[in-house]
């Protein structure tokens, strides 16, 4: 392919690559999720069926990155019909070919089945889908991640033939006035950060995409660099000309191999077609993007942190007094957003400011913190019917998010708790389901957006544990810089294990909470400044449960080993002697007929007696 020379190659090749599409694809989900389940086999097995059935020519097999619905994949779609089919082996793929590509008749054995049996035959009609609002998702669906071609398609990289007739001024107002806000955590409104950086003294300037997503349980930036790379390249283009940069960065989490191989491709691709490199699409413009692979380090997450990494340091992070849009990477002005800020841009200048501020909440027409505009992604798992990646519009619900789309609590049992933001985010109740997940409402109830991460827990879950767990990572990925976190984290984790263990008094409350206070206010970054949330807030809304594992000595989840016994009720008890043969150390003494009962000098409270019985007769003391 040769070198794109003008903006009105764009459309030209968009319009060519559009009559080639043949009348049928069959989709097969390629993402990280997918292939841990056997996705290469999968599609290799369809490649094979469509060989034998002489339908290469007509049939195109499509390769996606994650489709979201991470606990179904693999997931195979055939189009037009719009079949869906979760988790398919290799030995479906012959009924696959065969009937739903060649026949346009479904294979009903592989549907999923609603909740009165019932199959769910197309995508458009799978729940999980129905209740979201897939701006920047969507397109995962539409192309292989590894095709720039497919890309421009759908309509990748049009909007440089827009934003290269505007003014850098023009740009920055549009992204000023659609009210986006990072989705990295931070919430900072991206076109006043980037009016700052063209501001900001200096001839050499970077644009840098935050891809170092490190908190537990969230995925949604590398299911977005798996699937749609060219939405991350087309968008750090657009700032950079709207800021005056000439150079990028994509620093992106080593452990996300795949994430990897797709960006470095995508960006190749990118300077081969034109988009990247001297002289873009004949407008004088120069940019380029290179790729760097963090350590592995979940402080470099933070802002000064990456940049120091970036630039071969340690990566730790500095004092804000200094703006990184003044003084960032080597000290030059830099801008910095999160892969899923960048992938909005081109459907902000694609569509307008008022089109993307019409979704979402809050009003913005007059101030950019007004409101939270748009979509986001959040990675939904747990205790939930329904894991996955779910794109949804700002102002939605938890309740909406967890029911609707996550279809439930798993296993029928009372929900909890829900944690959002990460492991600096805070933990929320029941009484918090029906407020609006926004920037704003969330910080006033404690927790934070984060990048998009939420976890979901039942009843088993104890939050003393659960906000001991996150205290004890976050105390692994403290650089160490600052004493208030790296001191100040450590004593909060052994005053809750104090607490676990049945030898705290109700004082080590007041004072977990007072040291919570001194971390979040003096610590340097957010790392530390964030750190007590999951304290604080469980502290707040769970205080019965702190409260029962000081004075009663009882923790109700039977996570805490030091306050869990676990006793056969002889009224329910029909000695089955399932128990008996399911423990692992042969604490459990009975026949069949007799009432079994539980060796405490010998039970390692390991629950599983517990789970195995049918009657609930094994209950927690």
């Amino acid at each position: 392919m040769t070198r794109l020379s003008s903006l009105g190659d764009i459309a030209q090749l968009k319009a060519m690559l559009s009559v080639k599409q043949p009348e049928k694809t069959l989709i097969v989900s390629h993402g990280t999720c997918g292939c841990s389940r056997g996705a290469e086999d999968l599609a290799q097995a369809l490649r094979e069926e469509l060989d034998k059935a002489g339908a290469n020519g007509s049939v195109r097999l499509r390769k996606t990155g994650c489709l979201g619905y991470c606990d179904k994949a693999p997931i195979v779609i055939v189009r037009p019909e719009g079949y869906f089919y979760p988790q398919p082996k290799p030995a479906d793929a012959a009924d696959i070919v065969q009937q739903s590509v060649m026949k346009g008749e479904p294979v009903d054995r592989l549907f999923l089945k609603d909740e009165s049996g019932e199959p769910i035959r197309t995508e458009t009609e799978v729940p999980f889908y129905k209740n979201q609002v897939r701006i920047i998702f969507g397109s995962n669906f539409e192309v292989d991640p590894e095709s720039i071609e497919d890309y421009i398609r759908i309509g990748g990289y049009k909007s440089l033939a827009k934003a290269f007739t505007m003014s850098p001024e023009d740009i920055i107002r549009e992204v000023t006035r659609s009210g986006l806000r990072g989705r990295g955590g931070g919430g900072f409104p991206a076109g006043v950060k980037w009016e700052s950086c063209r501001k900001a003294p200096g001839d050499i300037k970077y644009i840098i995409c935050n891809a170092d997503e490190g908190d537990p349980g969230a995925y949604a930036n590398r299911g977005l660099m798996e699937g749609n790379p060219h939405a991350v390249v087309e968008g750090m283009i657009l700032g950079a000309y709207a800021i005056g940069a000439t150079e990028g960065y994509i620093y992106v989490r080593t452990e996300y191999p795949v994430a990897v191989r797709v960006m470095k491709k995508a960006v190749e691709d990118a300077r081969t077609y034109g988009f990247l490199g001297e002289n873009i699409l004949g407008t004088g413009f120069d940019f380029d993007i290179e790729i760097n692979r963090g350590g592995g380090a979940f402080v470099c997450g933070e802002s000064t942190a990456l940049m120091a990494s970036i630039e071969g340091r340690a990566g730790e992070p500095r004092a804000k007094h200094i703006h990184t849009v003044e003084q960032g990477l080597w000290d030059r002005p830099s801008t910095l957003n999160n892969v899923e800020t960048w992938a909005n841009i081109p459907h902000i200048i694609n569509k307008g400011a008022e089109w993307f501020a019409s979704i979402g909440s809050g009003d913005v027409s007059e101030n950019p913190w007004g409101g939270s505009t748009g979509s986001k992604i959040f990675s939904l798992v747990g205790k939930v019917n329904n894991t996955g990646l779910v794109e949804v519009p700002m102002g939605i619900t938890l309740r909406e998010v967890i029911w609707d789309i996550g279809g439930g609590i798993k296993g029928g049992k009372k929900f909890k708790g829900v944690q959002t933001g990460g492991p600096s985010g805070g933990v929320l109740g029941e009484r918090h389901l029906d407020i609006p997940i926004d920037y704003d409402q969330l910080v006033d109830v404690g927790s934070m957006m984060g990048s998009g991460g939420m976890i979901v827990m039942d009843e088993d879950n104890c939050m003393v544990d659960f906000a001991r767990f996150f205290l004890s990572f976050l105390e692994d990925e403290s650089c160490g810089k600052c004493t208030p976190c790296r001191e100040g984290i450590v004593q909060m984790r052994h005053i809750l294990e104090t607490i676990q263990a049945g030898k705290a008094t109700m004082d080590d409350l007041e004072l977990l909470h007072d040291l919570a206070e001194v971390v979040r206010d003096a610590s340097l970054c957010q790392l530390g400044a964030t750190a007590p949330n999951p304290v604080l807030t469980t502290l707040e809304y769970f205080a019965d449960e702190y409260e029962e594992h000081i004075k009663d000595k009882r923790c109700r989840a039977g996570v805490c080993k030091a306050l869990t016994t676990y006793t056969i009720d002889p009224e329910l008890c029909t000695a089955c002697t399932l128990c008996a043969k399911h423990c692992p150390v042969g604490a459990i003494a009975g026949e069949k007929k007799k009432v079994h009962v539980i060796n405490q000098d010998l039970c390692t409270k390991c629950g599983i007696c517990r789970d195995v019985c049918r009657f609930d007769a094994v209950v927690l003391g």
